[in-house]
């Protein structure tokens, strides 16, 4: 049933990112029952289709368990791309990447979807109850378990509002829902899932200031203690990172803490300057650096 729940998932989260579905298992794949979670990123390149100039070129990045690192640089760098080769949503095209020494092509789905948990803008809901959304990331999850990650999650106050509570019907692809409570119950489903792994892409975009807040609290639950790359836009969000990577052209322009890249006074600490511009009703800097 697990092997099958994850076969699902993937297919899935193929669909709603509107991805090929030709990432395939390995026969004879390795399956790793347990995942401290650490991450390497080793001269990694990326090509669409394995043509056209690399989207992603030369890449080493080491994230070790339980640490965090974040990922900024202009629209077109290879941020969403360069996240979405760690759980094999994408493969590479030259180099590896390996999960706790392992290169993800040759694990198997079980092991790649228990250990990875993918939080994106675009958040993936499906025609079913709250309750059922949620228990899709562990079908012999008890009631009281639910209710912990949504309350984690800070979204159980407005689940329990509702006509049916946590029977309320989603409706296609989250209609009912707004972005913020989608992405509050995306965070739920992936507390729920507990993966030592965890992927953040762009996930505090495009809200306003009180969602954001609700959904970074969120955030913060459910990155304690686990390894996590947060693809953001935010420079709150990331200040805290232990390692923040700028991307540019697809190559590492910067790398270092934000102590660090602001000593740099490259790209990195322009971003912070024009931060610091803003008026602070207006919220943070987009992390969209200019050329």
């Amino acid at each position: 049933v697990q092997i099958q729940t994850s076969l699902a998932l993937f297919q899935r989260i193929f669909e709603y990112l509107d991805l090929p579905i030709d990432i395939t298992e390995r026969e004879n794949p390795v399956h790793l029952e347990r995942v401290k979670g650490e991450v390497r990123l080793e001269n990694v390149e990326f090509r669409y289709d394995g043509k056209g100039g690399p989207i992603l070129d030369g890449i080493d990045i080491d994230v070790p368990a339980g640490s965090s690192l974040a990922v900024v640089g202009p629209t077109g760098a290879g941020k969403s791309t360069l996240g979405y080769l760690v759980p094999r949503l994408y493969d590479v095209t030259g180099g590896r990447v390996t999960l706790d020494g392992v290169d993800v092509r040759d694990l198997d789905f079980d092991t790649l979807a228990r250990a990875i948990g993918v939080v994106s803008q675009e958040t993936y809901l499906f025609h079913a109850s709250v309750a059922d959304n949620l228990r899709f990331a562990k079908p012999d999850a008890t009631d009281e378990e639910i209710e912990q990650a949504a309350r984690a999650a800070q979204i159980h106050e407005h689940i329990a509002s509702l006509p049916d509570g946590y029977d309320t019907v989603v409706g296609e692809r989250g209609h009912r829902f707004s972005g913020g409570e989608k992405q509050r119950l995306a965070i739920a489903r992936t507390i729920l899932r507990d993966p030592p792994v965890l992927i953040l892409d762009e996930a505090t975009s495009a809200l306003d200031t009180r969602t954001e807040h609700a959904v970074q609290e969120a955030i913060d639950a459910l990155s304690a203690n686990r390894t996590t790359l947060t693809i953001a836009h935010r420079l709150s969000t990331i200040r805290d990172a232990d390692q923040i990577v700028v991307l540019d052209s697809g190559q590492v322009a910067e790398r270092g803490t934000h102590e660090e890249l602001l000593e740099q006074d490259g790209r990195y600490a322009e971003l912070v300057r024009r931060d610091a511009r803003l008026d602070p009703a207006q919220g943070d800097a987009q992390l969209e650096p200019t050329s």
